[in-house]
Parts: C-alpha cells; structure tokens; sequence
C-alpha cells in the first residue's frame, strides 16, 4: 500500500462525505415541502487489492446512490386511506345539507305543514274554521313542498357543478401525471433514479386520489399506469382523461363519469367525486323521490275526495286541470301511446262513477253512473286498448246526462256544465278517473316540483267542497272529515304507510344516513393520521437526524484531510531523503 493510494483512498472519502453533506443540506432545505421524500446516499467501498499472502486492502468509497425512503406499500394504503377519507367527508358535507334544508323540528317543517293542513279540514268539518283558512292552509303547503323540493334541486344542482369540477381537475392531472412518466423515463434509463420527479408525481397521485379511488402499478421502465377500476385512465406516457356526462332517461338526469378516449364509464366509490356521486343518488336522489312521491300520493288523494265533494249549492259548472291534446283525447286513458296520460305518476282504474244532475226548484236529483272500463283487454278478448274508456268517451257519457254539457275548452280541458236551472255534484268514484284528470279538484301538479292549490279555488274559498252526496242524501261536512282522516290512512302508493309516516321515514333516512356518514368519516380520519404518520417516519424528513448525519460527514471530511495532509508531509520527507 503506497502513500498515493492512502491519498486516493482518502480523496474518495472527501467526495463521500461531500455528497453526504449535500444529500442532508438537501434534505434540510425541503423538510417543509409537501411530498418531499428523505434522500440517502447509499455508501459502498471500492474493491480493494491483493497484498502479501493473499490479503487485501480497500482502495477507499463510493457513493453508489441517491435514494428516496419510500415504503410502496405504505405509500398505496396512504393514497387509499386519502380516498376513503375524503369520499366520507364530502358525503357527510352533503347529507348536513340535505338535514339542514329539510328543517325538521323547527316548527316550520314540513311534518307541521302537514299536521296544520290536516288539522285544518279537521275544524272545518266541526265547523269551527272557515274554508277560506283551509283553502289558505293548503296553499301553505303547497308552497313549503315546493320550496323545499327546490332547495333539494339546488343542492343537487351544486353537486353536478362540483362533480363537473372534480372530474375536471382529475383530468388535469392524470395529463400531468402522463407528462412526467414521459420525463422520468426519459430521466432515468434504467441507471439512476429521479428522485425529485418521482416526489412529484407522487404528489400528483395523492391530490388525484383525493378526487377519485385509483390503483397504481409501476412498469419495468418507472412509469405509472393509473386504473380506475379495471380501466386504465394513463397507460405509461398516455394520458385517456375524463369527462363528466349528463344523463337523462324518462325525465330523470343522471351524471356519468366516463373515460373521455372511449366514453366507457366508470363508476367511483372514492374521493370527493365518489362521495359526491354517492350523495347524489342515495341522499338527495332518494329524498326528492321520497318528497315527489309524498306530494303525488297527496295530490291524489285529496282530490280523489274533492272531487266527489259538493256544497248544499252544487256544481254548475267545472273544470278538468289536465290538458289533452286532440290526439290524446280519443285515446283510451291507459293507451301508452297516450302522452298525457303517460306522463302521469298516477293512473285511472276500472270502476266508475255518480253524477247527480238535480233539479234546484224542486230538489229532484238524477243520477246516472259513468262506466270506465280499462282493463286493457278488447271485445275479441285479446290484449288491447280499442274497446276501452277514452277522455272523449266520459265527456260523450256525461253530455248525454240530460241538463248537462260535457265538452273540451281550446287548451284540452274537460269542461262540465249543468243547464239553467240545475246543479250537479259526483259521487262514489270506484275508477280515480276524476282525480287523474283534475276534474273539481283541490290540488294542481303532478309532484313536489309543480303542486299548488287550482287557482280559482285559491281566489274563491267559497268554491271548497266540504259535503258531498252519501246513499242519495246531502251530508254537509262529508268531504271534510274524509279529508282530515286522510293523514291516518294507509295509502297504497307509499308502501301501506300514511303521509305523516313516509315523510317520518324519509326524514329518519336523512338523519341515518348523515350520522352514519360523520361516523364513517371520523373513522376514515383517523385511519388516514395513522397511516400518514407512519408514512411521515420513513420519508419525513428529521432535522435532528440530519444534524447528526452532518456531524458525522464532517469529521469523516476531517479525518480524510488529515490523511491527505500527513500522506502529503511524508512525501515530502521521502522527497527530502532522496
């Protein structure tokens, strides 16, 4: 072993402790940037040179690299406990929302809208309220079922807009993730690592996984494929993108997350669009269908019972609310091809139904009974719409009741009137069939989104129908009492449930559902804290360590100057000999 090979062995040792001391200055430098991961310079010593009988001695160190402290394991649960996270936030955000916009328990909900209306009928079949004030209450409902579906509409429209964004800035991402494939592979070709590249797109795949759920795999060359799912949203350099699409079928709009390359459509359960796409559908979707159903079911009802109601003065002259198209007016009314009808959420039945003509001078009452036949089965016995009760067909059978006129006004409404000198009222409708098309009805609309009270109804109280026609006879509060006992009445419709008790349901649902969510969201939290913490103790950078590692390459630099410095004075020394 010469005194020069000390000397090289030594100046090795100088450009280690060099490269150590840049590597942890480095690492000081970005111990606060966000996804920063700690860098070590991994050490291996030269091969070294035979001596004597088979000995060898070392030749000194290299810095062999520069590596990231990454644990990939730890690094794909921490994108995932991300995913979970924030799909639970968002949805618990949204559900707050939705409990928020519902108000229940304050006093102007709509379980006390309900209650007041029906509490209404109730005093006005005891005669202790004026019809003007249940004609007033229902507006008030009316008014709140309207409202509040129009809150649940905005904030599901607040949702698609943010989905909209989400899906947007995921898309932005996964682009930049694809751009820096391209420059790693380019960077690194098989030899050395890209340190900081790698950091930053890992830092790109958590902000995506935020957005949405995504698995990772990383190819040979270090390149990432993204999946959703099965689907690959970046294949190495390529980035396929997303979109976000608008859906609507029957009237009812759905939001789509799809592949913008293919237009194939995935179907995330993680991250904001996740949670977003979860609230839409199982929290708002299902609370407006609950509310519309609620509205529908109550529509019907009410002015199934309005419409064979009758004062002691009797009709003279009424108004179907549904407009019908020439077309559709000859069409059988449950014909599919129908469209008025169609478009209905209720239907008529086969049954009929009363109408009493009477005489005013003399009281004399004619009553005549309207046949509605729509069992969908014509006069050969086969399957068909032919042979049955069309809107033109009630409006014939009625006008050929003597001292009535039965026809359609210039906009498609059924118009009934009696002759001079007579009134009529309906009774014991078996069929709906006045219901359906609105005929002396209470309430206007098909849902939540359009119910109100007829408008002349609401100008003229004195038009409510509070009595109505029993075994021949004249009952003055009839009408009212079934009416009020309409809030404890099982309706079909809703599943054998009461107004009171589905809308009960639907609030209850809400309530769950939001708690359940907060719950889920806390657990994901702490989930998250956990795994970022650990995260935190293999790539987080220490300060205290690097102080130490910095001392450590410091004495190593001084300990191979005075090597160098010694090696260089014997030297001299030799020299001087010589």
């Amino acid at each position: 072993m010469s005194l020069t090979a000390a000397m090289l062995a030594s100046q090795s040792a100088l450009h280690a402790a060099q490269a150590g001391i840049q590597v942890a200055a480095n690492n000081i430098a970005n111990a606060a940037t966000p996804g920063y991961s700690r860098q070590v310079a991994h050490l291996s010593p030269i091969r070294g040179v035979a001596i004597g009988n088979g000995g060898t001695i070392g030749r000194g160190v290299i810095v062999q690299d520069v590596r990231r402290q990454v644990n990939e394991a730890l690094l794909a649960r921490s994108w995932g406990s991300m995913s979970e996270h924030a799909a639970a936030e968002q949805r618990f955000q949204a559900m707050s929302a939705v409990e928020s916009a519902l108000n229940e328990l304050s006093g102007y909900d709509l379980s006390s809208e309900l209650a007041s209306f029906f509490g209404a009928w109730s005093e006005r079949a005891n005669l202790s309220e004026s019809s003007a004030v249940v004609v007033q209450r229902g507006v008030h409902l009316a008014d709140s079922v309207r409202r509040l579906r129009s809150d649940l509409g905005a904030t599901r429209a607040q949702i698609d807009a943010q989905i909209g964004g989400e899906v947007a800035q995921a898309s932005s991402l996964l682009d930049r993730i694809a751009e820096i494939n391209r420059t790693i592979a380019d960077a690194e070709q098989g030899v050395r690592t890209a340190n900081d590249l790698r950091d930053q797109r890992d830092l790109l795949v958590g902000q995506l996984a935020e957005m949405i759920d995504v698995n990772i795999v990383e190819q040979p060359d270090g390149r990432y494929d993204v999946l959703l799912g099965s689907a690959p949203v970046v294949l190495g350099g390529t980035s396929r993108g997303l979109e976000m699409r608008q859906v609507t079928i029957d009237g009812v709009t759905r939001v789509e997350v799809t592949i913008r390359a293919s237009g194939q459509e995935v179907a995330p359960s993680g991250g904001r669009i996740g949670g977003l796409l979860a609230a839409r559908g199982d929290g708002i979707g299902r609370t407006i269908d609950a509310l519309d159903a609620i509205a529908t079911q109550l529509v019907f009802a009410v002015n199934d019972a309005h419409a064979t109601g009758t004062n002691a003065a009797g009709l003279t002259e009424t108004f179907a609310e549904l407009r019908l198209a020439p077309g559709d007016r000859s069409l059988a009314l449950n014909d599919p091809a129908n469209s008025a009808l169609a478009a209905l959420p209720f239907a008529p039945r086969t049954g009929g139904f009363l109408v009493n003509v009477r005489h005013v001078a003399t009281g004399l009452v004619q009553s005549v009974r309207i046949g509605v036949d729509l069992d969908g089965i014509n006069a050969s016995g086969a399957s068909g719409f032919a042979d049955d009760t069309s809107a033109q067909g009630i409006a014939d059978a009625l006008n050929a009741v003597g001292n009535l006129a039965a026809g359609f006004t210039p906009d498609g409404r059924l118009r009934v009137a009696a002759s001079a000198g007579y009134d009529f009222s309906f009774s014991d409708d078996t069929s709906g069939v006045l219901a359906t098309l609105g005929v002396n009805a209470f309430f206007t609309g098909r849902d939540a989104s359009d119910m109100g009270v007829r408008a002349d109804l609401a100008a003229n109280p004195s038009r409510l129908m509070t009595g109505a026609m029993e075994d021949g006879r004249f009952v003055e509060n009839a009408t009212a009492l079934r009416i009020a006992g309409l809030q404890d009445t099982a309706i079909e419709g809703l599943g054998g449930r009461t107004l009171r008790a589905a809308w009960s349901d639907a609030v209850q649902t809400v309530a769950v559902s939001t708690q359940a969510a907060q719950l889920r969201a806390e657990a994901a939290r702490v989930v998250r804290d956990s795994l970022d913490a650990q995260r935190a103790s293999v790539a987080g950078v220490s300060l205290d360590e690097e102080s130490m590692n910095l001392l450590n390459f410091q004495k190593q630099y001084q300990g191979a100057a005075r090597v160098i410095s010694l090696a260089d004075e014997l030297l001299d020394s030799l020299m001087s000999i010589l």
